[in-house]
């Protein structure tokens, strides 16, 4: 210890009340990998979602609790379904109700902004898939990732990056959805300028 050091040390303990300059830690630290994260928190998040969003699964909120702790985890929508008993497509829904996207699930067999600009210009699901040559339940499916898609970028993957915050997981998982939210922003800033100087 240097004089200065010393010097406040002894200042501290003349005007401070303690013994000591430090106190023990003893308490155990955890880990970042245990609890499979805050159940609470999760739970606040879906709460406000379903205030905001109109979700197309009947899944209570502990399962819904359930498929971001899983999702997070690294696991897929087959594990999750079976390990509440219920579709793997419930799951899919679940997930895109809560704007967790999956790489795979841009992964069509069609151009999403085709269809994106079909819906956009208020085409119905018979006559978008008669358009793209597409069977109609291919255009309800791709219509939910889009409309996912599109409200987490109307709030900035709020939601998601709250749930990910509520899950210790989801950093050490490497389960984000890079590639989903970069096709997305691909297509919102198609024909804008990027060679800007200063």
């Amino acid at each position: 210890m240097d004089e200065k050091t010393e010097e406040l040390r002894d200042i501290f303990m003349d005007v401070s009340e303690e013994e000591t300059v430090t106190e023990q830690q003893d308490d155990d630290r955890g880990s970042l990998t245990e609890g499979g994260g805050d159940a609470a928190q999760i739970a606040d998040v879906i709460a406000e979602m379903r205030d905001r969003y109109e979700f197309s699964t009947e899944l209570a909120d502990d399962d819904l609790v359930r498929v971001v702790r899983d999702y997070f985890d690294g696991s897929s929508d087959a594990t999750i379904a079976d390990d509440l008993g219920v579709a793997r497509d419930t799951v899919v829904r679940a997930r895109l109700d809560l704007h967790l996207l999956r790489d795979r699930d841009t992964d069509a067999p069609i151009e999403l902004s085709a269809l994106r600009e079909q819906l956009d210009d208020g085409a119905t699901t018979s006559d978008a898939a008669d358009a793209l040559d597409i069977s109609e339940s291919t255009v309800r499916r791709y219509r939910r990732v889009l409309d996912a898609q599109a409200e987490s970028r109307r709030v900035s993957e709020r939601f998601h990056s709250e749930l990910a915050d509520a899950t210790p997981d989801a950093d050490l998982s490497g389960r984000m959805t890079d590639e989903a939210t970069e096709d997305g922003l691909e297509d919102a800033t198609e024909g804008m300028e990027t060679n800007v100087s200063f």
